[in-house]
């Protein structure tokens, strides 16, 4: 099969597609055809070297599959051939999705929603799936409760407001000016211009100071220090984004705040939950770029540099040729 392999880490340059053996299934996996994948932040940490103790070299990375099983392994009970599938690979065993095909255990996996495209279901594994972990898992999010989404337009704050107003939460998020339309189409109550206003004084003036019972965090920097200034009492604030400096968290224990600090887990039961919420059309991906695999080294540029661009939202999708 075609894989595009990572011999060193560093430039998005390094990917090779290279001829490497088709996996076989072993005891309860399945064989994927891998027809889409996806790019995310994780994948460009892990390929520019922030997890190197992780992995050993060469690697397959990549964390976004949607594709058909061709083949089962022994002990499968749940899934057969020819079943359309998606999932997130299991992080850091040095079998990711870029690649044309990909084994895996079938506790992962589950079947793609009948309603979107390979390309779309692709954009949904990790980010989707960190979104639910976030906000089900972690914040177990309530019913009527307002919850505030730094970083709305990004690739998991977009399924974030959705499965959050699916829950029946009052959302408010953060974003420049230019993604206010699309975000409040998407389901945003509230979208505050980081860029020009004080999000801490918008939240106290939108809130009329009750505060906000669950923040979460997509952008690091100081929001663990500021979310305890408007956190309402017993809030909660839930990160996926890696500690890089000292936070000072006072407000937040005046508050009986509670801190999760999530790193995703893969699971079937969570991929059903959101399939019932794709085919409810509740929660719709939000594709931006599609690449073919042989440029998934520009698909890697395009994503670590959006930053400079303000029109860019949504995800980026990964066409694996066969």
């Amino acid at each position: 099969m075609k894989a595009a392999i990572l011999n060193e880490f560093g430039s998005f340059e390094n990917f090779k597609i290279t001829e490497t053996p088709t996996p076989q299934p072993t005891s309860k996996e399945v064989l994927v055809k891998v027809l889409a994948s996806s790019v995310n932040p994780l994948d460009f940490q892990v390929r520019r070297g922030d997890y190197k103790n992780e992995l050993t070299l060469p690697v397959i990375t990549g964390h976004d599959i949607s594709g058909v099983i061709v083949e089962i392994g022994p002990g499968v009970e749940n899934f057969k051939i020819g079943d359309e599938v998606y999932y997130s690979p299991e992080i850091f065993n040095g079998q990711g999705s870029y690649a044309q095909y990909h084994c895996a255990p079938e506790s992962i996996i589950g079947l793609k929603p009948k309603n979107i495209s390979h390309l779309e279901a692709a954009t949904l594994p990790l980010a989707a799936g960190t979104a639910w972990e976030m906000l089900v898992t972690r914040a177990q999010l309530k019913i009527n409760q307002t919850i505030l989404i730094h970083g709305g337009a990004g690739g998991v704050g977009i399924p974030t407001i959705q499965i959050a107003k699916a829950m029946g939460a009052t959302v408010f998020t953060t974003a420049r000016k230019v993604h206010h339309p699309f975000l409040l189409e998407l389901g945003a109550d509230y979208v505050i211009d980081y860029e020009n206003e004080d999000y801490l004084q918008a939240i106290n003036r939108l809130t009329n100071n009750k505060g906000i019972d669950v923040i979460i965090d997509t952008i690091g920097g100081n929001t663990l220090s500021d979310s305890g200034k408007i956190l309402s009492q017993l809030g909660q604030v839930v990160t996926l984004v890696d500690i890089e400096k000292p936070q000072n968290l006072v407000a937040a224990w005046g508050k009986n705040a509670t801190y999760h600090f999530v790193f995703t887990r893969q699971s079937r039961n969570k991929l059903d939950e959101l399939t019932k919420l794709v085919e409810s059309k509740k929660l719709k991906p939000v594709l931006t770029k599609i690449f073919p695999l042989s440029d998934i080294g520009k698909a890697h540029k395009l994503l670590e540099t959006k930053a400079g661009d303000e029109n860019f939202y949504g995800k980026i999708a990964i066409e694996v040729e066969h």
